[in-house]
């Protein structure tokens, strides 16, 4: 009985970096509990002592069924996109504490778990293994069934899809980042006045039908909204924004823009418009469709 009880202590102090490799690799704090919890299991069936490296037989045996499930979720997605949103948004809600997932999406960046949601579940699983926790390529290779180059390049495709391909140290778009930057502590403040500092007194808002249903709107139907005139708008964004969570800027097609994406799931995208130090135009887009052909990366 001491010896299990043991056994189950040295489990534990692994606990909290299996769930860490599991939620970057499943961007879902229920599934990564999932995956936790099959690794333990596992564990039980196995002779302990002929583990010789608990830490790495345990990270090999959570990526695996992570793998497994992303390519499970891969194979689902010839249904529409509509669908999976929904029920990845219901599978999140039923068992995960919104609190903590919150919590870890904020630590792990928002805009990052988008764009992983991107890459293939080979791709995946070898950039957050290899790039965000250190593990060698010659470990992670018999992992995803590949050589250790091959491994190695299908880390590289990973990164220039998560970083982009485009210098972000280029001047327009540092100045695209301070605007974009100033508009969303203005919005987080409820600061009215700084908020019309950032907008140019002419700008107009555009948010499409299915974003505004996301936004709570009951009229919204298919139907697009245009408003013109900071003055007119600027206060409803304030009043749209208070106690949004999952919400950061990101790289949008080439242009800072900002995401929100509820659990790590993309809901939302505005697009700026940047003229003349100030914000022109806005493009709130919620349709499913056009959110899946968007470029993100990670600023």
């Amino acid at each position: 009985m001491a010896e299990r009880r043991s056994f189950t202590d040295l489990f534990e102090e692994h606990r909290q970096r299996l769930r860490g490799v599991a939620y970057r690799m499943l961007g879902s704090l229920t599934e990564a509990e999932d995956a936790v919890q099959e690794a333990w299991l596992r564990l039980n069936d196995v002779d302990a002592s002929t583990i010789e490296n608990l830490g790495g037989w345990l990270t090999t045996v959570v990526s695996r069924v992570c793998l497994d499930m992303l390519r499970g979720r891969r194979a689902r997605r010839e249904e529409s996109i509509d669908a999976q949103l929904t029920e990845s948004r219901v599978a999140r809600g039923e068992r995960a504490d919104p609190e903590s997932e919150a919590v870890l999406a904020d630590a792990v960046g928002v805009a990052l778990l988008v764009v992983l949601d991107t890459l293939t579940p080979a791709e995946r699983l070898v950039f957050v293994l290899h790039d965000l926790f250190g593990m060698p390529f010659t470990d992670i290779a018999p992992i995803v069934g590949r050589s250790a180059a091959a491994a190695k390049q299908l880390a590289s495709r990973a990164r220039r899809r998560v970083r982009g391909s485009s210098a972000s140290s280029d001047a327009g778009r540092a100045r695209q980042r301070e605007v974009v930057e100033a508009f969303l502590k203005a919005t987080r403040a409820g600061d009215l006045e700084a908020l019309l500092a950032v907008l140019d007194p002419d700008a107009v808002i555009r948010i499409d039908g299915a974003a505004r249903m996301a936004g709570g709107s009951a009229d919204a139907a298919d139907t697009p909204r245009e408003l013109r005139g900071a003055s007119t708008w600027a206060r409803q964004m304030i009043a749209m924004s208070r106690g949004m969570r999952f919400v950061q800027p990101a790289l949008i097609d080439g242009s800072v823009g900002v995401i929100v994406a509820p659990g790590g799931t993309l809901s939302r995208v505005l697009l700026f418009t940047v003229a003349n130090g100030t914000i022109a135009r806005i493009e709130v887009v919620g349709d499913p469709t056009r959110l899946r052909d968007l470029d993100i990366s990670v600023l």
